[in-house]
C-alpha cells in the first residue's frame, strides 16, 4: 500500500495561465503558475511541470500555440495536459480534444452520429 505522502507527491496538479485564469484553481489545491507571455518561458514551465506533476491544466490559447510540445509530453511522460478556457471564454479546444481521443479509441466520431 502506498503511503499518503507518496500519493500526494505522485498526484500533484498544476494550472498554467494568466493570473485570473489560474488563481481559482488554488482554492482546490492545484498549484498556480503564472509565466510571462513569452513562448520560451511558457514552454520551459510546461516541460518542468510535466516531469513533476500528474495533471497540468494549461490555458487554451497557450495549449494551441504549443500543441506539438503538449502532444509530445502527453505521449512520453505520465502526465495529462488539459486545456482550460481563460477569462475571455472557451476556444472549444477541450471539446475537440475529447472528440479526437474518443474517435481514436472507438474508431469513429460518436458525437456526430445521429439516431
Amino acid at each position: 500500500m502506498t503511503s499518503r505522502k507518496n500519493q500526494t507527491t505522485e498526484q500533484r496538479m498544476a494550472a498554467v495561465g494568466d493570473y485570473e485564469t489560474v488563481l481559482p484553481f488554488q482554492a482546490v489545491g492545484v498549484e498556480p503558475f503564472i509565466p510571462g507571455n513569452e513562448v520560451t518561458e511558457i514552454r520551459q514551465v510546461l516541460q518542468r511541470l510535466a516531469a513533476t506533476h500528474a495533471v497540468v491544466f494549461l490555458m487554451e490559447r497557450w495549449f494551441e500555440e504549443l500543441r506539438e510540445l503538449v502532444d509530445e509530453l502527453n505521449d512520453t511522460l505520465p502526465v495529462s495536459i488539459i486545456p482550460i478556457p481563460d477569462q475571455r471564454g472557451s476556444w472549444g479546444v477541450g471539446v475537440r480534444n475529447i472528440k479526437k481521443s474518443v474517435e481514436q479509441a472507438v474508431g469513429m466520431d460518436i458525437f456526430s452520429v445521429q439516431s
